[in-house]
């Protein structure tokens, strides 16, 4: 035979282990919030952005047809793997003196154009904001400087450099985000942990146990006697037991 829980039961179980589930949604909430303050190392990051186009025929005042736009976009494909070979970064880790390998430099930063754009976004990461912001501007650089030995063409266009700011704001970690969520997930475990501690208590507590674990109907319960009513005779239960042996005694 199927058990059913209602919702009563549920709320029961959780009124029971309430202070279980709040211990462990203020002991995971702590423990996010120490960790994030002072244990991750904040990232912080900086862009710089360039064009790739046709210079020859803007010197020209010739206008762009679509096949142009379009040979500009699929060399941008080409560009992201020169970008991140290791002629560009080994230059650029001589000029910075960096204590880097090529691959290691290659994962600090990331580009991204949109759909049919001809402009280059190039975003680096790093502990240091004023390294974040020189190796965009120094990798973009050398880039711009190698592309004319490399592709016999010189279409690289510096948009924008990336700059330093004052006070600047980590993108990782997110101290609150990770306050959130590991509220979220302390709740989730404390009430889980709840109900499997309430499935696997097999004591039998009152007459409804005592019914549902034997099948047996219940015809009788002994009330208990607190050492209060024993002290004071003049309570209502006292009064009620003297009450009852005196009507044993007439009958």
């Amino acid at each position: 035979m199927e058990e059913t829980i209602s919702i009563k039961e549920i709320f029961e179980v959780l009124k029971k282990r309430i202070l279980l589930i709040l211990s462990i949604i203020v002991m995971a909430t702590v423990i996010s919030g120490v960790i994030s303050f002072f244990f991750l190392t904040p990232i912080y990051q900086s862009s710089t952005q360039f064009l790739v186009n046709q210079e020859e025929k803007a010197a020209s005042n010739s206008t762009y047809n679509v096949n142009d736009i379009r040979l500009n976009v699929e060399m941008i494909n080409t560009y992201r793997d020169i970008i991140k070979s290791p002629i560009i970064l080994d230059e650029v880790i001589d000029d910075m003196n960096l204590d880097l390998s090529t691959d290691q430099l290659a994962q600090k930063f990331q580009l991204s154009n949109g759909q049919d754009s001809q402009v280059v976004t190039v975003t680096v990461t790093d502990p240091s904001h004023e390294n974040a912001v020189m190796i965009a501007n120094t990798v973009v650089k050398v880039f711009q400087d190698k592309v004319p030995d490399i592709m016999n063409v010189d279409n690289v266009q510096i948009l924008s450099e990336a700059e330093e700011v004052i006070n600047p704001s980590p993108v990782k970690p997110n101290p609150m985000l990770n306050i959130a969520i590991a509220f979220v997930l302390g709740a989730m475990i404390g009430v889980g942990l709840a109900f499997l501690l309430e499935y696997l208590d097999n004591t039998i507590k009152d007459e409804q146990d005592i019914e549902k674990t034997l099948g047996l109907p219940v015809l009788g319960v002994i009330s208990q006697v607190k050492p209060e009513d024993v002290s004071n005779p003049h309570s209502s239960r006292a009064r009620n037991r003297t009450n009852s042996r005196s009507d044993s005694i007439g009958a």
